[in-house]
This record gives structure tokens, C-alpha cells and sequence, in this order.
């Protein structure tokens, strides 16, 4: 029986050990994308519990910071099966929250996916609720049969492997914050082409289905049947066409544009002009703030230098940006910029969020491609002088 206890308590152990080491592992990568993810949820519970969740959008940050290496080093010490009889309450711990709050996120829809996996892998937030039941499951199979479990390190060998899980989770999600994620999981990654990730592919076919009724009862009829139907006295109702591409031989349905991409709209002076920007043959920089307010002051001064290095020179170089007229005029202002001289473009702060984890953040596309991208503080004038030369 211990034999038997030990080996389901493994399996459990190592099967948490890998779900929290990858949950952590996507988000130290991409931590401002578990901040925004934080801000939505406060928002959300904001918007349905009270002001007491407003209040802690400011300390977003931190506990986003606190969500990353809990889930990372419970991970890494399962996997290691250090201190384990501790490790298991903690994980308890951090599900009996996690699971009803996913439950609370799945009933109202309140947030659109949990960002558990961040861009990594999207789930549903049905998806996401069921995913942490076996969660639980699994952490309460642990806790059963943890007594069968031997120790395998002395007090100084967990010490040491606790700094090391530690260490490798802050330096990789120090890094990704200062710079850019270290692995980007985004639709708007280097060497992506924005023109056919915004363009549906045109349809082979189109499969028509006929909803049909009969006493009560209504059924799906193909189009080829619909005459045959008819003949056995069942009634049209409504009709439904699918715009499909043929692949090895089967009609796979022509599916919508990633909601992300699908959002992608620069605007100036209310005309859109993100198929100028995409088709342009020459490499169009976009200095992207998603937010005016919250801009790095210094870094949003060396992207205006930039900005007027490149137009005097004869290159594309604009400003997006998802605040208001007022910020920009006073960003203009602070940066020496006429606000009237075509650069600035405007999309949703959500969105823009998503092209570049940083504020300011540099992306330079040229034929609808994403050539670069960088943070501003890693980004020089010369950077650019040097590719025009080349």
C-alpha cells in the first residue's frame, strides 16, 4: 500500500510540479502582461464587489510580482520534492483561492480569459475553472499520500534549492520587465506579417445548412438534402452559411481574425490608416505609449529626439497611442512637438498593450512585417542611423 501511496503521490506531485512551473514560467517572461491581467481583474471585482478593489490598483504591480514566483517556485519546489509536506498547504492554499475565483470569472464573464498560461495558451474561462478542479484534485491526492513520500534533502540542501528556484525566477522576469519579454507568445512578434494575420483567407466553398421543423422537432438539413426534406413535410426556419477552405479534402471553416490583430487600428484625425502603415515599402517606425500618463518621462524625451531625428531625415516615424487629445498636447508640448503635424496615431490602450511590453516601446514594420522591436531605454538614435546606412 505505501508503495502504491507513493507512486500516485509522485505522479500527482510531478503533474502540479509541471503546470505551476509553466504558469510561472510564461508569466516571469511577460510580467507587465500579468500586471495588466492583475488591473483587469481589480477592475473587474471593482465594478461588481465595491471600491476596495479599485484601491489596490496601484499595488497591481506587486502582486502581480507575488503571483509570478508564488506559482514559479511552487513549481520548482514540488519538482524538486523540496520541502514538500510544507509545499502542499501552500498550494492548497493558493487553489482554495484561485479555484472560486475562476469559478466567480467563468458564471459573469467579467474578464475575458484568466490569463493563467498568459499568451502562452489561451483558455476558456470554463476551461480555466475546470483545469484548477483537477488542480485541487491533485493537491488533495498529494496531501493524502505525502506521508509516503521520502525526504530527499537536508535543511541546507533545500535552503540552497529554494535561492536557486528563486533567483532564476527574478532574474528572468527582472530582465523581460526592463527589456522586453524573453520569449514574445504575441501575434505582433518579430518576423510575424501583420497584412495576412489581418486578412481573412478567401474561401473555397461555402457549406449552407437549412434548420428545418417538424412537430415541435427541428434538425440540421445540408443543402444537397433540403429538396428531400421539403418532400417529408418539414419546414425551412432559417439558413446558415460557413465560408470554408478545402484542406487535404476537408472543408475547415474560414475562422474570425485573432480578437487582438483584429483590433488593430491606426487612426489620425478620425481616418484609418493601417493599411498605409502595413503596405508601406519602406520601414515605418512607431513609437508606442499606450498610455501618456504613465510614460517613462526620460524614455518618452529620447523617443521624441528620435521621432525628429528620423522625419528630418526623411524617414516614417509616428507616435501610437491610446491617450486622449489633452495628454498628447501636453506630451507634445514637453517634447517640442507640433501636435498638428501628422504624428500621432490613436488605437485602444487595451490592444496597444499587446504590440510591445513597454512604454515607450519601439516596433519598426516595413511591408507588413515586424522587423524589430525594442525597449526605448535599449534603443539608440544611432541604432537607426545605422540601418538607414545599411
Amino acid at each position: 500500500m505505501k508503495k502504491l501511496k507513493h507512486l500516485i503521490g509522485s505522479v500527482a506531485r510531478t503533474l502540479l510540479a509541471i503546470t505551476f512551473l509553466f504558469s510561472g514560467f510564461v508569466k516571469c517572461v511577460d510580467p507587465l502582461g500579468t500586471v495588466y491581467k492583475v488591473e483587469d481583474y481589480l477592475t473587474a471585482m471593482n465594478d461588481h464587489f465595491g471600491s476596495f478593489f479599485g484601491q489596490l490598483l496601484p499595488a497591481a504591480g506587486v502582486i502581480a510580482v507575488v503571483l509570478i514566483l508564488s506559482e514559479w517556485l511552487l513549481g520548482w519546489l514540488m519538482l524538486f520534492n523540496v520541502r514538500t509536506r510544507w509545499t502542499r498547504w501552500f498550494t492548497l492554499a493558493f487553489m482554495l483561492i484561485m479555484t472560486p475565483l475562476t469559478l466567480w470569472i467563468a458564471l459573469t464573464g467579467a474578464v475575458h480569459d484568466c490569463g493563467c498560461f498568459g499568451d502562452a495558451l489561451v483558455l476558456s474561462n470554463w476551461q480555466t475553472f475546470y483545469k484548477n478542479i483537477v488542480l485541487l484534485c491533485l493537491v488533495i491526492i498529494l496531501i493524502i499520500c505525502n506521508d509516503a513520500i521520502p525526504t530527499l534533502w537536508s535543511w541546507l540542501g533545500d535552503t540552497i534549492l529554494f535561492v536557486i528556484g528563486l533567483a532564476i525566477g527574478g532574474i528572468i522576469m527582472g530582465y523581460s520587465y526592463r527589456h522586453l519579454p524573453i520569449i514574445d507568445f504575441r501575434p505582433y512578434k518579430v518576423g510575424n506579417n501583420l497584412i495576412e494575420l489581418t486578412t481573412l483567407p478567401s474561401p473555397d466553398t461555402t457549406i449552407v445548412i437549412h434548420i428545418m421543423e417538424k412537430d415541435g422537432i427541428f434538425k440540421e438539413v445540408p443543402n444537397e438534402e433540403y429538396m428531400s426534406a421539403r418532400a417529408e413535410g418539414w419546414a425551412w426556419k432559417e439558413q446558415r452559411s460557413t465560408p470554408c477552405r478545402i484542406e487535404n479534402g476537408i472543408a475547415v471553416p474560414v475562422t474570425s481574425l485573432d480578437p487582438v490583430i483584429k483590433d488593430l487600428k491606426l487612426e489620425m484625425w478620425g481616418e484609418d490608416y493601417t493599411q498605409d502603415i502595413l503596405q508601406s515599402n519602406n520601414p515605418v517606425t512607431l513609437i508606442v505609449m499606450y498610455d501618456l500618463a504613465k510614460r517613462d518621462h526620460k524614455q518618452a524625451l529620447r523617443a521624441a529626439e528620435l521621432y525628429k531625428e528620423i522625419r528630418f531625415n526623411g524617414g516614417e516615424c509616428y507616435f501610437l497611442t491610446g491617450s486622449g487629445e489633452e495628454e498628447i498636447a501636453a506630451y507634445a508640448q514637453e517634447a517640442g512637438i507640433d501636435p498638428d503635424e501628422d504624428a500621432f496615431f490613436f488605437m485602444d490602450a487595451t490592444p496597444i498593450k499587446t504590440i510591445v511590453r513597454a512604454n515607450p516601446g519601439i516596433v519598426i514594420i516595413k511591408d507588413g512585417i515586424v522587423l524589430e522591436k525594442h525597449n526605448m531605454r535599449d534603443y539608440m538614435i544611432d541604432d537607426w542611423r545605422l540601418e538607414v546606412d545599411e
